[in-house]
């Protein structure tokens, strides 16, 4: 187990590592020049120069690069002087636009997008994988049908138009919740959940539409295997055998799609934010897209390639405990 946990740790940071270098490519390398892009409007060839000397661009590629992941580790200072400025560790880069390094950016609004991703997971969770469950047992009935019906409608609308629909009818016609923004679940946990109830079932609609499709086919596919007819022959009530041994043999593949689902999520849900108004990391993204903002876009992709790839590692451990067939080497 530890030798196996050891693998997939230095496994991630592989994934990491050439993420890494991707971003920087793309963002260094590419024409898009990140100097001219902090310089503003009001940019003179004197300020321009001295940005590129600030933020390192006149150094050698590799230099470059190597300075970039050294901060990471043990934080960097961009540039030399009275204008030398400091990141502290971990140094993700520097937004010259916001006078801010990008890691503070990211953790003021990170809490925002945890709550937004842990709510409405959840959610899709646990409806989805009941729907899932439920139609079947109950396959080729009328409660199947509907039900797959349902989802597949559900799964159809984009989140963008259910996220309005639900503001329109919730908040404006029915006046039941006020318009959603972000109170800290410390300050006001009440507060904290009425303004994220909508952004939670918006997501959870569409998340658990598919969800409940993915649990009823591998259950369906589970429910006939031998050892379920095995466990059924030996006379084991039909409450055990769906629950301690078709449940857990058939929720593998889903969990598999929610941490990828999951990690992708605490990167930001975008569309959902920038509906909602929600300070999270989607909207930080949005925002540093439209103003050209490069290392904020290459730290928040960062941060969103980490989640995935540690929600993933969680995963693959918790199959152990899922199905007790899975035994790691």
């Amino acid at each position: 187990m530890i030798r196996y946990v050891a693998l997939r740790l230095a496994g991630m940071a592989g994934v990491l590592l050439v993420i890494c270098a991707v971003t920087f490519t793309i963002f260094y390398v590419f024409p898009a020049d990140p100097a001219l892009q902090a310089c503003g409007k009001s940019c003179t060839p004197e300020r321009l120069a001295m940005l590129h000397h600030q933020m390192g661009l006149d150094r050698p590629l590799w230099k470059q690069f190597t300075g970039y992941l050294t901060g990471i580790f043990a934080g960097r200072t961009y540039g030399e002087g009275p204008l030398a400025v400091h990141c502290h560790f971990p140094c993700l880069g520097f937004s010259y636009q916001n006078n801010t390094p990008v890691w503070d950016l990211m953790m003021r609004r990170l809490p925002t997008t945890l709550s937004i991703a842990a709510g409405a997971a959840v959610l899709w969770l646990a409806g989805g994988v009941a729907v899932g469950v439920v139609s079947a047992l109950r396959k080729d009935t009328l409660l199947d049908r509907t039900m797959m019906v349902g989802t597949l409608t559900s799964a159809s609308l984009p989140i963008y138009f259910t996220a309005m629909t639900l503001t329109v009818l919730v908040v404006q016609v029915g006046g039941l919740l006020p318009y959603s923004s972000y109170v800290p679940v410390g300050q006001d946990p009440v507060g904290w959940a009425k303004n994220l109830v909508l952004p939670w079932v918006a997501l959870a609609l569409l998340y658990a539409a598919m969800y409940a499709r993915m649990t009823r086919a591998s259950m369906v596919e589970t429910m006939a295997e031998p050892f379920i007819r095995t466990a059924r022959a030996k006379g084991l009530p039909e409450r055990t055998v769906v629950s301690k041994h078709g449940l857990r043999a058939g929720l593998t593949p889903v969990l598999t799609v929610f941490g990828m689902d999951l990690g992708a999520l605490l990167g930001g849900a975008v569309i959902t934010e920038s509906v909602f108004g929600l300070p999270g990391l989607g909207r930080l993204t949005i925002d540093s897209i439209e103003t050209s903002d490069q290392p904020v876009v290459m730290g928040v992709a960062l941060l969103a390639a980490f989640f995935i790839t540690f929600a993933n590692l969680v995963v693959d451990l918790a199959y152990a405990v899922v199905d007790p067939q899975v035994r790691f080497s």
